[in-house]
């Protein structure tokens, strides 16, 4: 019997610092592993989830210098939880900041559920930057997805925490709860915006994973980490990530000469396994890794063994 991989030991950024990247924003990042092994970074959920020390986990320290950041207005960057100047555009023109740091010509991005999205956009536009991608639970911020989240759809599969999410909105304007959600989170009413941003982000912690973990569902609920967490997801997916309506869907192609792997769980509900199947056919040359038994998360078991596979499979390109 195949054992599954785990996380590699806890570990220590060797670096941090904060990049100053204009209109009033100031990104913190943190490098581990080994100083001049294969450049990477680490693209986040979200957007608004921050970066975790378990994320500096999923790669090899002894072959890789990996760069880890918290995008614009999440985790140790400042403002916190600033909309302005905000958007799918400014990140990946921080990403490319980030990658002059490295002083890196390519390297691996690994991003999953929002940095899927993000992985996308920055490999869709600078694919000659990228060495290899590695994505998990591939989301492309379409208007089937976002409704079929925050509409109808996972309402069905979880009705007793989808009466908690719907809560905080009157019925008459449940007919559009992202836009109803948005005026309550970019309004002036602290104690609203707070209950709202609680629930939205409560909504996402308890309905990631396959199985339940009210540990980890908790902590969507806390109020510093969930302020940041809905406001900017809301924020983002109320302007359709500044897409077109299908953009990195159509866009594949550019990926065709990336070496690439994708991991996606069968019951990933954020995430409908639709879109990750539709990527796999438009870029067929990408590892595709179906996992059942799974949900969104990436500490799933099968998807955790997965990804580690991955950044243990690319660690010997060079």
């Amino acid at each position: 019997m195949t054992t599954l991989r785990t996380l590699y030991p806890a570990i220590e950024p060797y670096a941090t610092g904060h990049l100053n990247v204009g209109d009033g924003h100031c990104i913190y990042y943190e490098r581990v592993g080994t100083p001049g092994a294969k450049p990477a970074v680490f693209l986040h959920g979200g957007p608004g989830g921050g970066i975790s020390p378990e994320h500096r986990r999923l790669f090899d320290p002894a072959r890789y210098d990996v760069l880890l950041f918290d995008q614009r207005g999440c985790g140790q960057s400042t403002p916190h939880a600033c909309l302005e100047a905000n958007t799918t555009w400014h990140l990946v023109a921080d990403i490319e900041r980030l990658r002059a740091i490295v002083g890196a010509e390519q390297w691996l991005v690994f991003g999953g559920s929002w940095g899927s999205t993000l992985a996308l956009a920055y490999a869709e536009t600078h694919p000659d930057r990228v060495s290899e991608l590695i994505l998990r639970g591939v989301y492309t911020v379409t208007q089937a997805e976002l409704d079929w989240y925050y509409q109808f759809g996972v309402s069905e599969m979880y009705p007793d925490r989808w009466e908690a999410f719907v809560a905080p909105i009157p019925e008459a304007e449940r007919g559009n709860l992202m836009a109803a959600y948005h005026a309550r989170l970019t309004g002036d009413d602290p104690v609203a915006q707070l209950a709202a941003a609680r629930a939205w982000s409560t909504w996402e912690g308890s309905t990631i994973k396959l199985l339940p973990d009210a540990d980890f569902a908790a902590g969507f609920g806390e109020d510093h980490f969930a302020l940041a967490f809905a406001r900017i997801e809301n924020h983002y997916f109320t302007h359709g990530a500044w897409l077109d309506e299908g953009q990195l869907l159509r866009d594949a192609y550019k990926l065709r000469d990336i070496p690439g792997t994708i991991v996606h769980g069968r019951y990933d509900m954020p995430c409908p396994l639709r879109t990750a199947w539709a990527l796999h056919k438009a870029w067929p040359a990408a590892d595709f890794h179906l996992i059942e038994g799974a949900g969104h998360a990436y500490s799933e078991p099968g998807i955790l063994d997965q990804l580690i596979r991955a950044t243990d499979r690319f660690a010997s390109r060079r």
